[in-house]
């Protein structure tokens, strides 16, 4: 058993099919890789990355794109890294997806985080700066 990595081109591949020969082939890896039990991971930046590329070259919808993301992640078949990560693709209002991405890695790290943000700096362990 081994531990592999997931690139943006590949996830982008197997969430839309497109082009057909290359999500075949992605597929049938990443099938390679269930079979022999290895782990497969998608780093936060590789989720960031797929969540903006599926809006701007496929034109999906936020909301869209969140939820496709969100079903890949938690299917079992591949592992979102840090796991902490997952719940930034909750359907919940607040801070974005990549806010909420950057916030969950570092809590994975046992830091807080330090924003301008209103939104973020809502998120637990997170705190606010101000100008006064």
């Amino acid at each position: 058993m081994s531990t592999i990595g997931l690139d943006t081109t590949v996830v982008i591949r197997l969430l839309v099919g497109l082009p057909m020969a290359q999500f075949a082939v992605a597929r049938r890896r990443l099938a390679r890789a269930v079979d022999a039990g290895d782990t497969v991971l998608v780093s936060d930046v590789v989720a960031a990355e797929a969540y903006f590329a599926l809006q701007h070259h496929y034109e999906v919808p936020k909301a869209e794109a969140r939820m496709l993301l969100r079903q890949f992640l938690h299917s079992g078949t591949v592992q979102l890294d840090p796991k902490g990560a997952l719940e930034a693709f909750d359907d919940t209002p607040g801070a974005g997806l990549v806010d909420r991405l950057i916030h969950g890695r570092y809590r994975s790290l046992g830091a807080s985080t330090l924003t301008f943000e209103r939104k973020q700096g809502g998120l637990p362990g997170a705190e606010r700066l101000s100008e006064s």
